[in-house]
């Protein structure tokens, strides 16, 4: 199981905690990318604990990810939840737009999304992932073979929230999460 399926539910968790009546939630994800589907399965087992129904938007371009947004943003109560990959970064600011311009909170996979005004992101913490390859280069380079190296997944995850988005979205970050996040952007 990768870190993505731990994380995806806890994406859904934080969105509900912020935006407490959320009923509903499209999960933006890449159509060709094949980690969408556990990834999913995970998001939208937390949805049925967390009384949040959840809908893939499998998206291939612009377009489409502008479509998605707009018929969320229709509904009321909604949300998103955008997934890693190429097709999510290289569309970041037509995503983070859409949101806002719909009034949807977002949860996001990185900080880059937030710092750029998405609401939060809930994620691997990269320079702890930095940090753990060096011992992993030290180790090659004492004469282990990269093969007999065990795959290790993320330690440390970083959740950061976008006030200013909070506040134009009108929702008030609860206490416990404000304590919780180990970033808070203005």
């Amino acid at each position: 199981m990768t870190y993505e399926y731990t994380t995806g539910g806890k994406w859904l968790e934080l969105l509900k905690e912020i935006a407490p009546n959320l009923a509903r939630a499209a999960v933006l994800r890449d159509s060709a990318t094949a980690t969408g589907i556990g990834l999913f399965g995970a998001i939208q087992s937390a949805g049925a604990s967390l009384r949040v129904d959840v809908k893939p938007a499998n998206v291939r371009n612009a377009d489409e990810i502008e479509r998605v947004i707009s018929a969320m943003g229709d509904l009321p109560n909604g949300g998103l939840i955008i997934t890693s990959g190429s097709l999510t970064q290289r569309y970041r600011d037509i995503i983070i737009a859409a949101a806002a311009r719909h009034r949807l909170p977002a949860a996001f996979h990185e900080r880059a999304f937030v710092a750029h005004g998405g609401l939060l992101s809930y994620g691997a913490d990269y320079i702890d992932q930095f940090r753990r390859a060096a011992g992993y280069v030290d180790r090659i380079l004492k004469g282990e073979k990269p093969s007999d190296l065990p795959v290790q997944a993320p330690v440390k995850y970083e959740l950061v929230i976008n006030l200013k988005t909070a506040r134009t979205l009108g929702l008030t970050v609860p206490p416990m999460l404000l304590a919780r996040a180990d970033e808070l952007i203005e």
